[in-house]
Order: C-alpha cells, then sequence, then structure tokens
C-alpha cells in the first residue's frame, strides 16, 4: 500500500470512529440520560387523562330538607378523528355483519370478539377504497343510537356533519339522564360502535327554584372549566365548603381509542365537597314568597321584601326580596340580582321612633306611663331655628301613646331628652350604620351621618335623614323580642362532610346587650297599643295571638323636586308575635307601591295586612300555641 492510500485509509477511519462514537453518546443520551424525558413525551400521545370532578356539597334547610344539590350530568360527544378512522370503524361493521347470523346466538363474547377480529380484516382487504366502511358504519351507529336519544337516524346523522371540515370533538347531546346514559354505554360496548364517547359534568339541581333566590344564590362553570364556582349567595360565601377537590383517571389508549389493558392507569379519586345546612326553614320560607307575590300582584311596588327571625337566637326563618330570578333557568338575573333584604336602603320613617322611646326609658328618663307634651302638632325649636310638625295635633301623651299615635313631635322630645350624644350610641348600639353580619357578603351599611347637625338629629328621631336596611330593622326589633341583646343573624348553622361529621358549627352569637329586660318588655308594651284599638296598625291583630308592631309610612326624596314626593312612599310594618315571649318577629317594606287604590298607601294599610296574614300561617305551620281566645260564629239550624 502506498503512503497516499495509506493516509486515505486513515482519515477514513477516523471518520467513522469519530462519527461512530458521536453516534454513540448521543444514543447514551438518548437511552439513558433523557430516557425518562423521550418516553413521557412518546407516552404522552397515548395516554389520556379524564378529569373526575368532585361532586358539589349539598345546601338544606334547618331541617334537612334540599335546597341546592348536584347531580350527575352526561353528555355524548363524537370524536371526529376515530369515526372517520376505518380500522377503528371496521369493527362495528363486523359485528353488524355477524349479529345477523344464526351462529352469533351461540358464541360467547371472548369468540365473538375473535370473529369481530378476523371479520374485519377480511373486510379491510376487500377492496382499496374503504370509505363504505365508514358510510356504514355511521349508519349502523345512527340507526343503533337514535331511538333512545328521541330522534331519527337523519338526524343523528345530520346533527354528526361527518363531512365538515372540522376535526374537532362535537356535542351531540347535554344533559343527559343516567339511566338513559347507561343504556346508550352498554348498547355502544355491545354493539361495538366506535366514535362516540360520554363525558360528566355536574349540574346544580334546585328543589325549589322559584324559593330563597337571592339567599340561595348560584354557582357557574368556571372559564374554560367544567368546575362549578360560586357566585352569589350561600354558593359564593361557603365556596371554600361547598368545592371539593377534583380527581382524575389516567389511561393508556391504541390508535383505535381501545383502552391498552396491558398498561395500567391511575386513578386519583375527587374529595366532595361539604354539605351547608341553613337556619332557613322552607316551609317558612314558601310562606314568605307566596305573601310578598301576592303583595307584589296586588301593590306593583318598585322594589318588596319580607323577612321572618327567631329572635332568641337570631335565626333567619325566611326571607325574600322582590325582583328576583328563577334560580334554575336564570331568567331576570341580570335585573333582578339586587337582594333587596340585605342591600336596599331606605328612610324606615316611623318604624324608627322605638330607638328614641327605647333609649329615654332605658336612661330612666322616662316612664312608659310618663307623658311628655307634644305641642298640638307643631314644635319651633328656637336655636338652631327648625320645625316639627304633626298630621293629627296632640297634647300630653303618655310614652307608650306616642308610638300608639306614631307622633312626631312626642319621639323628638323624647330623643332631645335623651340627648344627641347619648342617642347616637343608641342608634349604633342597635346596630344602624354598620353591616347585621350575616355573612353573605354584598351587605349594605345603610347611611347614618353622626355630625352634630341638630336639623338632622330631629329627622332621626322619627325615621328621616338616615338610611337602613330592612335587615337591620328586623335585628332591631328582636333586640326589643328578646329582652335587650343584639344578635347576629344567623343563615348558616353548620357544615357537615359527607361522612354526616360537623365541620363547622355557627352557634347563635349575642354581639352586645343594648336595653335592659325591662326597657324590652316596656317596649313591647307600647308596640302591643299600636295593633290594639286606636292605633295605626288594628289590621296587623291575628286572631289567636296578642301581637306587637310599629308602622312605617316614610315619603320618598325627589331630586327632580329638591323635595320629598306626596305620592312615592315606602310603606313598612315590623312586628313580633306572640308579645308576651315573641318566637317571631316579622318585617314587611313595600318600596313605592304603584297600583291605584282609594286609600293613602301607608304602613297600617298595606304592609300590615301583609304581616298580618304571614304570621297567622307561620303560626299555624309552626303549631304555635294560641296567646288569647278565638270567636267562634256557630251555625244556626234552619
Amino acid at each position: 500500500m502506498d503512503r497516499q492510500t495509506y493516509k486515505r485509509c486513515l482519515r477514513l477511519c477516523l471518520i467513522l470512529v469519530v462519527g461512530l462514537s458521536a453516534l454513540s453518546i448521543r444514543l447514551y443520551f438518548l437511552q439513558v440520560v433523557d430516557g425518562e424525558k423521550y418516553a413521557k413525551r412518546a407516552g404522552d400521545s397515548y395516554e389520556k387523562t379524564y378529569p373526575l370532578l368532585a361532586k358539589r356539597g349539598t345546601i338544606v334547610d334547618c331541617n334537612g330538607e334540599v335546597i341546592a344539590k348536584s347531580i350527575i350530568s352526561k353528555t355524548l360527544i363524537v370524536d371526529k378523528y376515530h369515526i372517520k378512522e376505518v380500522r377503528t370503524v371496521v369493527r362495528g361493521v363486523a359485528c353488524q355483519e355477524l349479529s345477523k347470523t344464526t351462529e352469533w346466538y351461540e358464541w360467547d363474547e371472548k369468540t365473538r370478539g375473535r370473529n369481530i377480529k378476523l371479520r374485519s380484516r377480511k373486510l379491510l382487504n376487500k377492496s382499496k377504497d374503504r370509505q363504505w366502511i365508514i358510510d356504514r358504519h355511521l349508519d349502523y351507529a345512527c340507526e343503533e343510537i337514535s331511538t333512545p336519544l328521541g330522534m331519527t337516524k337523519d338526524e343523528l346523522k345530520k346533527m354528526i356533519g361527518i363531512n365538515e371540515r372540522s376535526m374537532a370533538d362535537k356535542v351531540i347531546v347535554k344533559d343527559i339522564a343516567p339511566d338513559i346514559a347507561s343504556r346508550l354505554t352498554d348498547l355502544i360496548r355491545k354493539k361495538r360502535i366506535k366514535g362516540f364517547r360520554f363525558t360528566e359534568s355536574m349540574k346544580r339541581f334546585h328543589n325549589s327554584p322559584g324559593l330563597l333566590t337571592h339567599i340561595t344564590g348560584y354557582s357557574t362553570h368556571a372559564k374554560g372549566d367544567d368546575k362549578h364556582v360560586g357566585k352569589a349567595g350561600i354558593e359564593k360565601a361557603c365556596e371554600e365548603h361547598l368545592a371539593g377537590t377534583d380527581g382524575y383517571k389516567k389511561e393508556m389508549r391504541d390508535l383505535s381509542g381501545e383502552v391498552m389493558p396491558a398498561h395500567k392507569g391511575s386513578v386519583h379519586a375527587p374529595i366532595n365537597g361539604n354539605n351547608v345546612q341553613l337556619a332557613i326553614d322552607m316551609g317558612i320560607q314558601a310562606i314568605v314568597d307566596e305573601q310578598l307575590d301576592a303583595a307584589v300582584l296586588e301593590y306593583d311596588p318598585v322594589r318588596a321584601t319580607i323577612i321572618v327571625m327567631d329572635p332568641n337566637t337570631g335565626d333567619v326563618l325566611g326571607i325574600a326580596s322582590r325582583p328576583h330570578y328563577n334560580l334554575r333557568t336564570r331568567e331576570g338575573i341580570m335585573t333582578s340580582e339586587f337582594n333587596y333584604a340585605l342591600q336596599g336602603e331606605y328612610e324606615p320613617g316611623s318604624t324608627f321612633k322605638l330607638v328614641a322611646i327605647a333609649a329615654a326609658i332605658n336612661e330612666r328618663i322616662r316612664g312608659i306611663n310618663d307623658k311628655v307634651w307634644c305641642h298640638n302638632g307643631y314644635y319651633r325649636n328656637p336655636s338652631p331655628g327648625f320645625n316639627v310638625r304633626d298630621e293629627h295635633g296632640k297634647g300630653y301623651l303618655k310614652v307608650w301613646e306616642i308610638a300608639k299615635k306614631s307622633n312626631n313631635i312626642g319621639t323628638y322630645m323624647l330623643a332631645k331628652q335623651v340627648g344627641y350624644r347619648k342617642y347616637m350610641d343608641y342608634v349604633e348600639g342597635f346596630g344602624f350604620g354598620q353591616e347585621t353580619g350575616i355573612g353573605l357578603g354584598a351587605e349594605s351599611d345603610g347611611l347614618v351621618r353622626d355630625k352634630g347637625n341638630m336639623v338632622d338629629f330631629s329627622r332621626y328621631s322619627f325615621g328621616y335623614a338616615l338610611r337602613v336596611t330592612p335587615m337591620q330593622i328586623a335585628n332591631f326589633y328582636c333586640v326589643m323580642a328578646n329582652g335587650g341583646n343584639l344578635m347576629r343573624p344567623r343563615v348558616i348553622k353548620k357544615v357537615e362532610n359527607y361522612l354526616g361529621e360537623t365541620v363547622e358549627e355557627y352557634k347563635p352569637e349575642i354581639l352586645r346587650r343594648v336595653i335592659s329586660e325591662r326597657t324590652a318588655r316596656d317596649c313591647r308594651q307600647a308596640l302591643k297599643s299600636v295593633v290594639e284599638e286606636g292605633g295605626t296598625a288594628t289590621s296587623a291583630d291575628v286572631e289567636g295571638y296578642t301581637e306587637g308592631g310599629k308602622t312605617g309610612t316614610a315619603e320618598i326624596w325627589d331630586n327632580k323636586l329638591k323635595a320629598y314626593s306626596k305620592t312615592r312612599k315606602t310603606v313598612s310594618f315590623a312586628g313580633m308575635l306572640p308579645i308576651q315571649s315573641p318566637k317571631f318577629v316579622c318585617v314587611v317594606v313595600l318600596q313605592e307601591p304603584r297600583a291605584k287604590k282609594d286609600y293613602n298607601f301607608g304602613g297600617g294599610t298595606v304592609a300590615a295586612p301583609i304581616w298580618k296574614e304571614t304570621m297567622k300561617q307561620v303560626a299555624a305551620y309552626r303549631n304555635l300555641t294560641p296567646t288569647e281566645e278565638v270567636s267562634t260564629t256557630l251555625g244556626i239550624a234552619q
């Protein structure tokens, strides 16, 4: 070998050694160093991960009656890739042909599977143009599946749209009942139909979608997710308890979409959400909603609410606002999501007069039977100069008569004797100008300006120049009903897990003592007189029970006129029953009744009769023992 040839051979060997060494190093990195990464990447095309949705917790009332719960909702989906994959769908065609033979019914499942596989190979080898297999399978699938879905074969084929360009999965039917979905799953498996699958989602179901709408609230799917997230009411306030934690399932599937039995998948089970029990009694809630609907129908108010509470625990037993919406259809949600009971602010008028009466009695400035000079309907304050008027002028009135006759001047005289600073302390002590702490979010504070303005002070005493919410008024009257304690209104009683174990409990909570038991008892006697003959609320008298309450009729400020309107009013009634030892406090508020009637709208003519009918039905529902004789009329034989 000459020198030239030797050099060429040496050079070639070096190139081969270097190249093969580089290839060996690359193979080492692919198989050893990065082997796990590339194995995972290769497996990703075969590995499928399916979410296992956690069941959202159930909401129940104080008696365990279901208010809202989650149910499994099935959706039928067409996989456009697999329904056009001839090697996949051919098994369905083979099954269709073999199922028409007499031997089919003699074979066991294993034999059927083996024969279907053999028949599939023959069909694939039958001709080069295999489109007929796809078309035959589609006809076969639609014929079998359409009937359980309640549609025709042609309707189903049109929905699938196999000739469409898009290869994305297509939803065929949503919210399929679980029993129908189970039947279809078995049918698809037995008939070897390919390209169809079911997905699961959770659907929120409400037993009474027209009741307790604002308090229950609603949940909706998060963006790009099937998981429900609370957006309002209890659903939002208790999201961390109700939500639960989703799980997942991993499976290895071949090109035809079949599970690969040799590869074990993994399952991470979901953790269902906790259940929430409310203080609401759905029996009382049904009464409240029924009465409020009747009131809206008769008086056509802009807004309205009824609240029923247990004054001794602070439990909200029934609460409704109008306008509202349907929890199932969400109809009206955009215009009616405002919860008037908790978010509505209004000048309360005379229902607020009990603040001055309670303060004067509690400070021992006046006794319940002490007389107050009421200036015969007109009082002129010297400095600063302002007037206080009464439509029906009175001379001397006892403190309880001030409530009975709803006298403005008498109320201001009591507030004035208490003094501005002390009076404002009682306003704050009774919970006005601040959230009640009901725990549902989006609650209004109301508006109480504590700036030492004496004109405003005079108006405060009879319920003007400040703003309250219906819930604040209800909680205020609970103070007088329970003996002087301001309670935190309670809607949520406790949270339980799926085993029935208590996770969190919300016990009745006393925020503070505001007045003494003696003062509360005297205030109840004053309220009792309002419903008796000569009072402003005789139409609130519930037969068989002694009750008490206070009317409120407040003119609405008109920004255009820069004055209070004589035609637009907020009418209300707040009361309790039975008066000796109240079991219920109920508040009725109607903002701006617009129906044409033969009388002027007032708390005594509009709100009090609604209160009476509500309390009459609530007392009957709870089998409340009567506190006075019920008059009976006996028929006379003819």
